[in-house]
């Protein structure tokens, strides 16, 4: 659910594209059509909105700006097992060696 964070009232035109600046002001820019390029950005209305961490900021269709909450969706990743160490037997000869390697196979 959105909340209002100011009361601007803009009114807005076709074949633009309003959005908040960095400086938390409305501005507005052309759409680009048809292969033809946008043009630079305009203030609509002066501001000076503080934005917070976690907010998604937006023109609400009264003209207004509004906040929701992030949502972060998706999948949960899965935890990486960790690697057991193995213990390894020191024997004092090669064939005791040898021979406990066969027992496994087996």
């Amino acid at each position: 659910m959105a909340q209002k964070v100011a009361k601007v009232g803009v009114k807005r035109q076709a074949g633009y594209l309003y959005y908040i600046d960095k400086q938390g002001d409305v501005s507005r820019v052309k759409m680009a059509r048809g292969g033809k390029k946008g043009g630079s950005p305009t203030k609509v209305a002066k501001v000076g909105v503080k934005r917070e961490e976690g907010y998604l900021y937006f023109i609400d269709k009264q003209g207004d700006i509004s906040r929701a909450k992030m949502v972060r969706g998706g999948r949960k990743r899965k935890k990486k097992a960790k690697k057991k160490a193995r213990k390894v037997k020191k024997t004092k000869k090669g064939k005791k060696k040898k021979a406990a390697k066969k027992k496994k196979k087996k």
